[in-house]
């Protein structure tokens, strides 16, 4: 059986984008829907799963390490309000130093995502507040929908089938 998904991108849709770099945990702030987004997400029966772009890494603004400590706080802050995110993805990579196929617009962390899930592009959903977000969903089929940065995921997210 083949899952519908709901792939999301990080900054500026689930936390709250201050213009640049999200460089610590401190600075990462989940915008105020967004638990309540992935609940009704979860009811709905898509998994989820977070595509993102961290080139602050490549630029050298914070490590791999961080990232980790700010998606395993992500990851936790949703499992105690019940609901899991199945994978989070994310690029390291960026254009100043060298192309990565894993890098939106590119599609790979995407294609992995649909292979290691068995989902199915075609009732999946790619919410993202920068049009490199949905060109990359529809490098694989999937829908996207764009967003203001810092809005409310629940509007996008009630208009999922």
């Amino acid at each position: 059986m083949e899952h519908k998904a709901l792939f999301l991108d990080r900054d500026g849709v689930i936390n709250h984008d201050p213009g640049d770099y999200t460089v610590s945990l401190e600075e990462f702030i989940i915008l105020p829907t967004v638990i309540e987004a992935l609940q009704l997400a979860r009811s709905k029966g898509y998994l989820i799963f977070v595509i993102t772009n961290q080139g602050g890494i490549a630029k050298g603004l914070y490590t791999h390490e961080t990232v980790h400590e700010i998606h395993n706080f992500l990851l936790r802050t949703c499992q105690e309000a019940g609901v899991e995110i199945n994978h989070i993805f994310y690029s390291p990579h960026h254009p100043e130093f060298g192309n990565s196929l894993t890098r939106k617009p590119e599609r790979l962390l995407m294609e992995r995502a649909i292979a290691r899930y068995r989902i199915d592009p075609t009732q999946s959903v790619m919410i993202g507040d920068r049009e490199r977000d949905i060109q990359c969903a529809a490098q694989v089929g999937v829908k996207g929908i764009l967003i203001p940065a810092n809005s409310a995921l629940i509007d996008a997210v009630e208009t999922l089938a």
